[in-house]
């Protein structure tokens, strides 16, 4: 006789189990400087291979940095603003403005914090 499969649930996991409400997450640095830094491009009425190109980084890289995907180095960071003609202070000064801006309280969210916060334990 053929049994029906049922899909399998985690044993602490009750259905009627309510759920808490997501606390608003605080973004990373990574992700506020790449909005930073494209914020600042369209500007300038640029693309981003002209940006590129005058920081000396290819076009897909300053995506990746945009998009918050990258963590780059003090170095990319300084040559993509010094393209944009702006200095590092004043990169920081922008970037800890939006980061100060979200709700206190509110922690990073994603695999890669989660993963930092158990290393840190």
């Amino acid at each position: 006789m053929a049994e029906t499969a049922r899909p399998l649930m985690p044993a602490d996991d009750t259905p009627d189990k309510p759920t808490a409400p997501r606390r608003p997450t605080e973004p990373l640095w990574r992700d506020a400087l790449g909005q930073c830094l494209r914020r600042l491009r369209l500007e300038r009425g640029e693309i981003l291979t002209e940006t590129a190109r005058r920081a000396g980084v290819s076009p897909q890289y300053l995506s990746e940095m945009e998009r918050g995907v990258k963590e780059p180095s003090s170095e990319m960071i300084a040559a993509v603003a010094g393209a944009l003609d702006v200095s590092l202070g004043d990169l920081t000064l922008a970037i800890a403005t939006t980061l100060l801006a979200v709700p206190a309280g509110a922690a990073p969210a994603g695999p890669t914090c989660q993963a930092a916060y158990a290393l840190a334990a």
